[in-house]
């Protein structure tokens, strides 16, 4: 089940992550060549005033649009996940949270990559920006946690890193897996 690694080298390398190109000999014997993406781990924000969370609206060139999507960003190779958290949300909200809740991690792409991805919930916010990059385009909106709730079940809230942020803090706060009964047909055996 497990392929062998034969040969690997780096075809592109930035700041903070890099392109690999390996090269795997499967277990018939063939010889395959698989692109991965090495990532030094990234931290996902739910910014909560009250019952509303703090959402951008993002401008991403990959896909040359604008979405929906909460604070994100890559953490610094061996940056603490919550301090990479406290700075990302200064710099693309303005503001701090008083309050983290850890929400576990998960691996956003692991067909492409091996980013690890923290997820925290952040409460009690006050104004305190930090300059923002400056390749981001960035409008900060607020949204009911409900609201993303349905957003993000009714496929209009499309980015996955997102989706699962919102989901786990409302399980978290309590408001999900319950709401998700609501005007669902029953399951009966």
């Amino acid at each position: 089940m497990n392929d062998t690694k034969v040969r690997s080298r780096i075809a592109w390398q930035g700041r903070t992550w890099r392109f690999r190109v390996l090269e795997y000999s499967l277990p018939d014997g063939s010889v395959k060549e698989r692109g991965v993406i090495n990532h030094p781990g990234s931290v996902l924000i739910v910014p909560m005033v009250e019952e509303k969370v703090l959402i951008l609206r993002q401008y991403r060139i990959a896909l040359e649009s604008t979405i929906l999507e909460l604070p994100a960003g890559t953490r610094e190779p061996e940056e603490e996940w919550l301090t990479c958290a406290q700075r990302e949300l200064r710099e693309e909200t303005g503001y701090r949270a008083e309050e983290w809740t850890a929400l576990g991690k998960v691996w956003p792409g692991p067909g492409i990559t091996d980013e690890l991805m923290a997820v925290f919930l952040a409460r009690d916010l006050s104004p305190a920006p930090l300059p923002a990059d400056d390749d981001e385009q960035i409008e900060v909106v607020s949204y009911g946690l409900n609201e993303l709730v349905k957003m993000a079940l009714g496929g209009e809230l499309q980015d996955a890193k997102s989706v699962v942020g919102i989901l786990r803090a409302a399980a978290f706060l309590g408001d999900y897996p319950a709401k998700l009964g609501e005007g669902r047909p029953s399951q009966a055996a």
